[in-house]
């Protein structure tokens, strides 16, 4: 059985995720994990899927006490492997909780690593602006969020700058390079924001990286 097709991933995640929040997360991630297998040579449908459908168990199998074998993600990638989900997006999956101890082999799994954390921060971001848009963060602003440990408490700092040390890229062009792919899908996670609100009235006219 084939992996699912990126429409398939996303009526599974949103048949097992109610919250708009959590959907638009696993959107975000979903996009920078495009981006990143263009910046990569590899195959854009794989790294969407795995970025679509990282936490798309976590309503159901929260694991507040992090087991490493149930709840989310392990459940979740028991699902994945029944429907015929193929063991590197799998591994990635369950890869991407430290808690699991599973390692990060290969490079799909260093890249959702190091986005899914920095995708949350970055939304934090812009939600604390006036616009409320993507277009208005700029790196130098996410830097100084990363030391404020008051500032989105639920976010990994250690993750985000351990994430893109593991994935070989600089964290300053990291931080740069989600948030362009996110920019590209603003309006779909509501952080396009009000154009005569943004920075001069005006949009960022960065094309996403990665070729996009």
């Amino acid at each position: 059985m084939p992996n699912p097709t990126r429409g398939e991933a996303l009526a599974l995640m949103e048949a097992w995720t109610a919250s708009e929040s959590l959907r638009k997360h696993m959107l975000s991630v979903e996009a920078a994990m495009v981006a990143y297998a263009r910046r990569f040579g590899e195959d854009e449908q794989r790294w969407a899927i795995t970025g679509l459908l990282h936490d798309f168990d976590y309503e159901r199998y929260p694991n507040a006490e992090q087991q490493a074998d149930a709840e989310h993600p392990a459940e979740g990638v028991r699902y994945l492997r029944s429907i015929g989900v193929e063991d590197d997006i799998c591994a990635a999956i369950l890869g991407h909780a430290h808690y699991t101890g599973v390692s990060r082999e290969t490079r799909l799994a260093q890249a959702l690593f190091a986005c899914d954390e920095l995708s949350g921060l970055l939304t934090a971001c812009a939600l604390v602006k006036p616009s409320k848009s993507l277009h208005d963060v700029e790196v130098r602003g996410v830097r100084k969020k990363l030391k404020d440990k008051a500032f989105a408490r639920g976010v990994s700092r250690e993750d985000i700058v351990g994430g893109a040390a593991e994935l070989g890229v600089d964290l300053d062009e990291h931080i740069q390079f989600v948030l362009d792919a996110m920019r590209g899908i603003a309006a779909e996670l509501g952080l396009e924001g009000n154009a005569d609100l943004n920075s001069g009235g005006s949009r960022d006219s960065t094309p996403l990286a990665g070729g996009a």
